[in-house]
């Protein structure tokens, strides 16, 4: 069994739960506090040192919006391998300097660097192998670029877990099911949180996948130690 059948959707899985959700989760994540906010506080703790950065697995254009807001000016690609999450995403209105492109992150199709800045959020979770995508996606950085991976880790705190369940039970899975009809992704998404790393091991697998200065940050209220932000960046000789 492979680690995403053990921790939920496989990961082949995933862009199709996804492509048939998208219709609902712009406002499913409207539902959730703090949801956009988190995202533009680790656009802001990215401080990409240049004007080109990479939303990777954008999905319907949240974390693009993020980073537009904290770098108007940036030329932002975003991508993910849900076509119908990308649609959402391209329907909406953007300025000249974003672009969207269709691709899962261990193809790249279409993506060329070098990038300033890289944003991930919540795409390593998904992932079968995150270090070797990690590993990917540092190629794509210039030397001194930096990565902000944006990811729910409850792993290192037991205050965590209990409330994630908490939560997990009593209103994301239930209002999913409402709201959709299926609560396959909902369920999918509280198992692949809890044995997804602790924030520990999530920053020694930046380390791992090369990246320097590693440093780790959370959020304030409720989702505090649950939503984390994990910066790195790309070292100046060759890893």
């Amino acid at each position: 069994m492979n680690a995403m059948a053990r921790n939920g959707l496989p990961r082949e899985a995933v862009p199709s739960a996804f492509d048939t959700e998208a219709r609902f989760y712009d406002r499913l994540v409207g539902a959730n506090p703090g949801y956009h906010e988190h995202l533009r506080l680790s656009a802001r703790r990215l401080a990409a040192p240049g004007p080109r950065v990479l939303d990777a697995g954008c999905g319907t254009g949240a974390s693009t919006a993020a980073l537009l807001s904290v770098l108007p000016s940036a030329r932002i690609t975003a991508f993910d391998a849900s076509g119908e999450m990308l649609e959402r995403a391209r329907s909406k209105t953007w300025p000249g300097n974003v672009e969207f492109v269709h691709t899962p992150v261990e193809e790249l199709a279409g993506i060329h660097g070098p990038f300033d800045g890289i944003l991930a959020a919540y795409l390593l979770r998904n992932l079968t192998d995150p270090t070797t995508q990690l590993r990917r996606l540092r190629a794509l950085l210039r030397p001194g670029g930096r990565i902000a991976v944006h990811e729910y880790s409850v792993g290192d705190s037991r205050r965590a877990r209990w409330i994630w369940n908490a939560v997990c039970a009593g209103v994301i899975i239930p209002l999913g099911k409402l709201t959709t009809g299926d609560a396959t992704l909902y369920r999918h998404l509280r198992r692949s949180v809890l044995e997804f790393d602790g924030i520990t091991a999530l920053a020694r697998r930046l380390t791992d996948a090369g990246f320097t200065d590693v440093h780790t940050a959370t959020v304030g209220g409720w989702q505090r130690d649950i939503v984390h932000t994990v910066v790195g960046t790309a070292p100046s000789e060759p890893v």
